[in-house]
């Protein structure tokens, strides 16, 4: 039950909220990130100068005329070093060692072990001379292992003579072997593998007519043939890395004033690599003998320059990122790392630039702020990436392209197989993209190489590390992105189920007030997922004394029959200040609060005062009382809000909902507050409260289900 004392003082409540809630933060430390940002950029970015001709393969040759400036080589094409590198491992024999030792040991064994292995074989023995067994095993086994045992290779192995049908020597290669220091070059064909040396234990076995048991020693003396020609990889690599090192890569020479490339000429394959020599020759010649700090200066213009542009959008069209250092450090912090991710990628000579997820940068600053932001922060980077990536051209449009596709495939986020969406899509536009660029370079389908996909798939699939990444900043630095927002908006959330059994005719009105708010902003431009959810919570506060609002009174008792005007008004007036108590306790982001604390703004409760000032005509009557502690909106949605909150409870007391009637009352209560300067301080328009105030009506219309009342007569005189 209500007790009276609770609320004598509510009036006096007042929070001090500063007129722009957004934290104010002092100049010299935001332009101290401006320069520290541009510093680090300008550090982990590759210092070497740019080559100054911009040119691509199958394309013509847009600037003049271009003669060689001193002598240089042309370097050799990849698939040039390929081949010769192939060639190279061809012709290195590999290392074997002899081992002596075991052959001696298993000779030895042999001998050794005969006896008893004839003894339990039970064959009949009589008249048979075990020596003789001995000396041809041990002949047999010296001859074996003197030409020598080995384990064939496939690294070296080649085709032999078409010829040879035998598998010993079907696949055969030279190698050299070594015994105590001396080298001998041997060809595996002349050499036994294990299968081949069993194979001619048997067949020797079976020409030789000292011997009865064939089978069964030829058995006995398999157990005796390892290999003694071991395989020494460690001396073959090193001798594959000396002769891999001596391969030169260049091939021929381009004499000084040369012609490399005729103006409007199609630069094909041979002027392409004389190019790109060139480059080479200019770029590490630049970086031996040019001055560095110019090379740094250069580099410390132009992003300089990127990042100026990109404060003065701030200050012009996001004047609250601008005036929040802790927002411009979420931004520098996320192109610092992936520039210094590029960077690193580029020092690394990783395979392929695109594996880098560069459109999570897009995504991020899209969910987190608003397209505008995350289009201008993308376009930032790229260029600033442009400078420095090989085929710049390529990479900036690839990135631009795709980038923009990430941005607007999120456009508006409601649901979260959106990202899943989101992703195919830019995979889509990097492969068309891709295949565009080959086609006009090439004008050929077999010059599309269809590995070269497989960057572009990894980076898709690592973009969607994007959105852990965004929970991640939201926690760290407190603000809120749509996906957190999306979350806000499920009736099944705690205090909208509480909200919904406390006070169900509040709950209905939130509810309707979230769809026409949602509408109105959707229209004039806005966040319609923030509206959404500050119209779903920004009547909480009734919860406590559901009773005393009129939209949960179910029978004809009216508990304010029993309170005087000021009491009345006290209880309805910290319906604001009970809501914010609770949605804090329930730790909701303070841009979904304010909604709570502006959606009667500085207005007053007009009912009890009119009431008051009746009930006390001889009485001056202090009208703070009855005013809401504020402050008033200060964004677009929180004003949409408020016109949506008070059309919407307002419309509740039509006894005959018409055409007529709800556009009176809809422009009444939207005046009402244009004349109280509610919206002084929201960024919206007159034009914007137009358009808001036609989809009030309209809606309310299908609401109320209003009829449109035709005149029959003046259609038909028309």
């Amino acid at each position: 039950m209500f007790d009276k004392e609770d609320y004598k003082n509510v009036a006096k409540l007042k929070i001090n909220y500063p007129k722009d809630k957004l934290q104010q933060n002092s100049t010299l430390w935001k332009y101290g990130m401006v320069v520290i940002t541009i510093i680090l950029i300008c550090i982990f970015l590759p210092k070497q100068p740019r080559f100054q001709y911009e040119y691509e393969k199958g394309k013509p040759w847009n600037h003049e005329n271009l003669t060689s400036p001193y002598n240089f080589a042309i370097l050799k094409t990849p698939e040039e070093l390929a081949r010769d590198k192939q060639y190279i491992l061809r012709t290195v024999q590999p290392i074997y060692n002899l081992n002596d030792v075991a052959s001696k040991e298993q000779i030895d064994q042999f001998n050794t072990d005969l006896n008893e292995k004839w003894q339990s074989s039970q064959l009949d023995s009589s008249g048979t001379d075990i020596s003789k067994y001995r000396e041809v095993g041990t002949a047999l086994l010296n001859y074996i292992y003197n030409r020598g045992i080995i384990s064939l290779n496939n690294r070296f192995q080649v085709k032999g003579n078409d010829s040879v049908k035998n598998d010993a020597t079907a696949m055969q290669y030279n190698f050299v072997l070594v015994h105590d220091n001396v080298a001998q070059q041997k060809n595996t064909v002349d050499c036994f593998t294990i299968e081949s040396a069993n194979k001619y234990l048997r067949e020797a076995l079976e020409k030789n007519n000292l011997i009865e048991h064939k089978s069964w020693f030829a058995e006995v003396l398999k157990s005796y043939v390892t290999i003694n020609f071991v395989f020494n990889e460690s001396q073959t690599n090193k001798i594959e890395q000396n002769a891999l090192a001596n391969i030169s890569t260049t091939r021929g020479m381009v004499q000084k004033d040369e012609l490399i490339a005729e103006q409007g000429k199609i630069i094909n394959n041979e002027a392409y690599q004389k190019l790109e020599s060139l480059r080479k020759v200019f770029e590490d010649e630049s970086r031996i003998s040019g001055e560095q700090n110019l090379v740094m200066f250069g580099h410390f213009i132009l992003i300089s320059l990127a990042m100026t542009l990109l404060m003065v959008f701030l200050f012009y069209f996001r004047r609250d990122i601008f005036n929040n250092n802790r927002l411009l450090f979420i931004i520098f912090i996320v192109i610092l790392v992936m520039l210094g991710v590029l960077s690193w990628a580029i020092k690394m000579k990783i395979p392929s630039l695109y594996y880098i997820p560069y459109c999570s940068v897009p995504i991020i600053f899209r969910l987190l702020f608003d397209t505008r932001i995350a289009l201008n922060i993308h376009i930032l980077m790229v260029l600033v990436a442009g400078l420095f990536v090989p085929n710049s051209f390529d990479f900036v449009f690839l990135q631009f392209t795709s980038g923009m596709v990430a941005i607007y495939s999120i456009k508006t986020l409601v649901k979260r197989e959106q990202f899943l969406v989101s992703s195919v899509i830019i995979l889509a536009t990097y492969i068309l993209a891709y295949i565009g660029l080959v086609l006009t370079r090439n004008g050929s389908f077999s010059t599309i190489y269809w590995q070269d996909i497989l960057p572009f798939a990894v980076s898709v699939g690592l973009t969607l590390l994007a959105y852990p990444l965004i929970y991640a900043f939201e926690k760290l630095f407190g603000i809120v992105s749509d996906l957190t927002l999306m979350e806000l908006t499920n009736s099944n959330s705690r205090l909208l189920r509480e909200l919904s059994l406390k006070a169900p005719g509040t709950f209905q009105h939130s509810l309707q007030v979230a769809n026409l708010a949602e509408a109105a902003i959707y229209k004039i431009g806005g966040n319609p997922l923030l509206v959404r959810a500050g119209a779903l919570y920004h009547d909480i506060g009734k919860m406590i004394n559901p009773l005393y609002f009129i939209e949960n009174q179910k029978t004809n008792d009216n508990p304010h029959e029993e309170l005087t005007p000021e009491q009345s008004a006290q209880i309805i007036i910290s319906h604001v200040l009970k809501g914010i108590e609770m949605a804090r306790k329930h730790q909701m982001p303070e841009v979904v609060i304010d909604f709570i604390r502006t959606h009667h703004g500085t207005t007053k409760v007009d009912y009890f005062y009119n009431l008051a000032v009746k009930d006390n005509p001889d009485k001056v009557i202090d009208e703070s009382i009855f005013k809401y502690p504020g402050p008033v909106p200060f964004s677009k949605e929180t004003a949409v809000l408020m016109m949506a909150d008070s059309v919407e409870a307002s419309s509740r007391a039509l006894k005959e909902p018409t055409e007529e009637s709800i556009n009176n009352l809809v422009d009444k209560i939207i005046d009402h507050k244009l004349m109280q300067r509610q919206f002084a301080n929201a960024d919206i328009t007159m034009r914007d409260i137009t358009e808001v105030s036609k989809i009030f009506k309209s809606m309310l219309k299908s609401i109320y289900h209003v009829r449109i009342d035709y005149d029959l007569s003046k259609k038909k005189d028309s």
